[in-house]
């Protein structure tokens, strides 16, 4: 079984930064796009960056010039660094990955999320 964990999330004021990563673990041939969404009460799940196997990347206009998605493939870990955080930055953040554990089968996975919040 394929499991994704986070971590780094926590309580920090505006303008500082944090860290998250998301470890991969389990029956894994290789994993493919990886991503970080966030969540808020009342909200839609928003993509908030993806990163490739080849490590092509893309942001929402929102986090664009603040964060950056990295990944180690040879440690199946993916992070994001968040600086200048703002307060409307506040969700919970979940990590996503499309994993290949067969040479036919594709399935996708969600971390269990952690929470980010930022105060002003």
């Amino acid at each position: 079984q394929v499991q994704l964990v986070e971590s780094g999330g926590g309580l920090v004021q505006a303008g500082e930064s944090l860290r998250l990563s998301c470890a991969a673990s389990g029956s894994i041939v290789l994993i493919n796009d990886m991503a970080w969404y966030r969540q808020t009460p009342g909200k839609q799940r928003e993509l908030v960056a993806v990163i490739t196997s080849g490590g092509t990347t893309n942001y929402a206009d929102s986090v664009k010039g603040r964060f950056t998605i990295s990944r180690d493939n040879v440690k199946k870990i993916v992070y994001l660094q968040m600086t200048g955080l703002k307060p409307e930055d506040t969700a919970v953040y979940y990590c996503n990955a499309d994993v290949r554990i067969s040479q036919l089968k594709l399935n996708e996975y969600w971390g269990q999320g952690t929470q980010v919040t930022v105060s002003s």
